[in-house]
């Protein structure tokens, strides 16, 4: 199968082997190359510069080979705990007449109909002559917007490209063309002048040298000036591979001194065979050597500046979303899987898509729910939200001249869809934040392929139709058209339904579990306990509802754990300021053990515990040595449920039956 380069490079592989054992292989090294799978089996690298600089990674589990990994590219950011919640964006660009007033529309619809959401965003139809850091007249109450959103608990993220305006016009400066050359920061051609490109303005485009020592401190000096104007919440960084719509720069990178750069004797099988095509030159001079060794370095420098400058400027937790990638990306940022189609295949695609970068140490990824290119159909929407509420970073978007996609554009069916797959994601989101906790410190995956937690299990290895939430939550999207149903192969395990709480006892088999247009499947593994919290219509409301704990059996045994801060400081794991309370079930007794206690939240207070595969009903019960009759069996659902126990979660409890 010929491939061709994407948004990013990440020069590694994990290996599973029929005996369940697995190991991993990077190659540290930023320049082009070949990797070539070859039936022996045997693998080839085809590297046209740079040093080979191999680390291998033995395993023996496919999730020790990502700790291992993680442990020398850097574990995950953890990222705040508002963008767990849904993301709306929207291309309008080209479109002639669409303004400000679409933004509020998309607003008002999306509140009337109840949809849970926390944050929207903006492309570049905000900009001025779709320039960096300036404010189109069309969008000049985006600063009161993004104001009153914050009042409703919600926030706001806008896009910015890396290439600035290359020349000052209409007599005004445009500050950020006049700092980077005051600054010396500028991306320049073999010449020794600043390379200029051509990017979405009509004029044309220079690129910040991220490598520069004094790069971040520009970059910052701009963010702060426009979030001076507009109070964003995150930023989106788009087109930094870099892109560039001419190839390698106005000039051509024709010059005696760069031909070998642009022209080397060997060429990676890359889109237009040439190696500056859609981006600067080969030769183009950065701080730290030349663009042929750092290309697809760029992307990554410009996220830590970015991720710095958040930092600085907000003092919380910062939200940055990127295009390119490179190992380490994960530990400053989240990635969205780029430009795809709205068709079934690539809805299909996007699971490998967030598997594997989530292989790759960035957790935080997703792919446009219901797709960006061409207009989405609502069977496939309505498909696809389901399938997006369980990406752990979750955004609709499109682009120009598509349809409205949003949720409650699309009529009653994709409505439904969307309220009911939200709903559920905001309220397992407690689980995903103490996922994502054990990611940051730990080094391991949120999202993860069935053969992470059966690598004993060979028919568990070419799946790629369904995916965990670590280890306790099978989620199983319907990916065809026409479909009501899935067929799954479940490994030995035991298994209950999300919603109808029923066991299913697999022994490796291959199931059929009904799919009705506003149901996602989704089965929880036995032996493992969810921290859960009832939802709202954003995170900010749902922090202040009490949780709960869903407990699945197996052999009368399950454990968990809930981790839970402030979901926005800085350094909450140095720092100690966080709680984390273990929960285990053995038999009859329910207990917590409080293993931190530094994070004072009046929510933290324990409602409901629904215990699945319980076999037996019970005549009493007790929470702390006294009795308590708030419980309910139901024999049809082997469910035992407590209900309204007021229990702190900062304080250890003991529940028996």
């Amino acid at each position: 199968m010929a491939m061709i380069n994407g948004y990013g490079s990440h020069p590694f592989y994990l290996l599973m082997e029929k005996s369940g054992k697995s190991h991993g292989v990077f190659l540290f090294n930023s320049n082009a190359m070949d990797i070539i799978l070859q039936p022996a089996p045997a693998i080839t690298y085809r590297v046209i510069g740079g040093i080979l600089d191999f680390y291998f990674f033995s395993g023996p589990t496919p999730s020790d080979v990502i700790t291992q990994y993680t442990e020398i590219i850097g574990k995950p950011f953890l990222p705040p705990y508002w963008s767990l919640g849904f993301h709306m964006s929207r291309n309008f660009f080209f479109r002639y007449g669409q303004t400000f007033e679409d933004l509020v529309q998309v607003y008002n619809r999306t509140i009337e109909a109840g949809i849970p959401w926390d944050t929207h965003w903006n492309d570049i139809d905000y900009m001025d002559n779709k320039d960096d850091f300036t404010l189109s007249n069309n969008f000049k109450q985006l600063p009161e917007y993004v104001n009153n959103l914050h009042k409703n608990g919600m926030h706001h993220i806008i896009i910015l490209d890396p290439g600035i305006k290359s020349r000052q016009s209409n007599g005004t400066i445009y500050v950020p063309l006049k700092d980077g050359l005051d600054n010396n920061i500028l991306i320049k051609n073999s010449a020794g002048q600043p390379l200029e490109g051509k990017v979405w303005n009509d004029i044309g485009t220079v690129f910040p040298d991220f490598t520069h020592p004094n790069a971040t401190q520009f970059w910052k000096k701009q963010i702060l000036n426009f979030h001076n104007i507009v109070k964003f919440d995150g930023l989106w960084l788009d087109m930094n591979e870099p892109a560039n719509f001419v190839n390698g720069d106005f000039d051509g990178c024709l010059s005696f001194k760069s031909g070998h750069w642009e022209s080397p004797q060997y060429i990676p099988g890359i889109v237009g065979g040439h190696l500056n095509y859609k981006t600067i030159c080969m030769s183009a001079i950065h701080f730290a050597g030349i663009h042929y060794d750092l290309h697809n370095l760029y992307g990554l420098v410009e996220t830590i500046s970015t991720h710095d400058a958040l930092s600085e400027i907000m003092n919380t937790r910062p939200f940055v979303i990127s295009r390119s990638s490179y190992p380490g990306f994960g530990h400053y940022a989240g990635h969205w899987t780029g430009d795809i189609n709205s068709s079934w295949d690539d809805m299909k695609q996007s699971i490998t898509d967030i598997i594997n970068f989530n292989l790759f140490g960035i957790p935080l990824v997703g792919a446009d729910i219901c797709g960006f290119h061409h207009d989405t159909t609502v069977e496939l929407c309505l498909r696809w939200i389901q399938l997006g509420a369980f990406y752990p970073f979750s955004r609709n978007h499109n682009g120009q001249y598509m349809k409205d996609q949003d949720p409650a554009a699309l009529g009653s069916k994709v409505l439904l869809s969307a309220k009911k797959s939200l709903n559920t994601r905001y309220y397992l989101l407690p689980y995903l934040y103490s996922l994502f906790w054990k990611a940051h410190v730990y080094g391991e995956t949120v999202v993860r392929p069935l053969f992470f937690e059966f690598p004993s299990d060979n028919n568990t290895y070419g799946i790629d139709t369904h995916f965990l939430w670590g280890a306790a939550l099978l989620i199983l999207p319907v990916l065809k058209e026409k479909n009501h149903h899935v067929y799954v192969y479940l490994p030995k395990d035991i298994w209950y339904d999300f919603y109808n709480k029923t066991a299913i006892s697999s022994n490796g088999n291959y199931f059929v579990i009904t799919a009705p247009d506003d149901t996602i499947p989704l089965l929880i593994r036995g032996g493992y306990i969810l921290p859960t919290q009832m939802p709202d219509l954003t995170t900010k409301l749902s922090r202040k509802n009490h949780f709960e704990l869903l407990a699945a059996t197996k052999h009368n045994q399950a454990t968990g754990f809930l981790f839970f801060d402030d979901g926005k400081s800085l350094d909450v794991w140095k720092n100690d300021s966080y709680n984390k309370v273990q929960f285990k079930l053995a038999n009859n007794t329910f207990f917590s053990i409080v293993e931190k206690n530094n994070c004072i939240d009046d929510n933290f207070v324990l409602q409901n515990i629904t215990v699945l595969g319980i076999k037996e009903g019970l005549t009493n019960s007790q929470v702390n040595g006294i009795p308590f009759k708030g419980y309910y069996f139901n024999k049809t659902e082997q469910v035992l449920y407590f209900k309204m126990l007021n229990l702190d979660l900062r304080t250890p409890f003991n529940l028996t039956w």
